[in-house]
């Protein structure tokens, strides 16, 4: 427990370089698909400590990268949470799926994220995203297996073998 303890700076970390990978810019053509990076690291956290990262947390930094992209306020935070709430629901399934399916898994919520954000922006009057726009769950589901086994290495402090 003590060595958890420890490597406490493995979630900000890794929720600040997903905020960072999110301000990246990208060539306009890749700019639909750019994988939504806070899901991705917030999901691994919602799924290995429940304890430590919930609902208000996922409020709290969907708020934070609000204002740090310069979006609808609010628009990240309910995406966010929307996100956790799932994960939590069914996280006592998911976190013992092989880590192929847990990526369905999260390719389906993050399809679903396309959904409550496009209904967000119907609502509000702003333009609708192109139709590329729904390509972005892909990458974002082809990534979960890396970052997965990165954060979870980092987060007990394994070594590459």
């Amino acid at each position: 427990m003590s060595r958890l303890r420890s490597r406490g700076w493995v979630l900000p970390a890794s929720l600040a370089l997903a905020l960072l990978l999110g301000l990246v810019p990208l060539p306009e053509l890749l700019q639909p698909v750019r994988p939504y990076w806070l899901a991705l690291v917030l999901g691994y956290w919602v799924i290995e400590t429940p304890e430590r990262v919930g609902l208000g947390f996922a409020f709290c930094i969907g708020v934070l990268a609000d204002l740090l992209y310069g979006g609808i306020l609010g628009e990240q935070a309910l995406r966010l949470v929307v996100f956790a709430f799932i994960l939590q629901r069914f996280r006592a399934r998911i976190r013992f799926f092989p880590l192929s399916q847990q990526a369905l898994a999260i390719g389906g919520l993050l399809l679903n994220d396309r959904i409550i954000s496009a209904a967000v922006r119907l609502f509000t009057a702003e333009p609708l995203m192109p139709w590329s726009y729904w390509w972005a769950p892909l990458p974002g589901m082809l990534l979960w297996l890396p970052i997965y086994v990165l954060l979870d290495a980092a987060r007990l402090g394994r070594r590459g073998h």
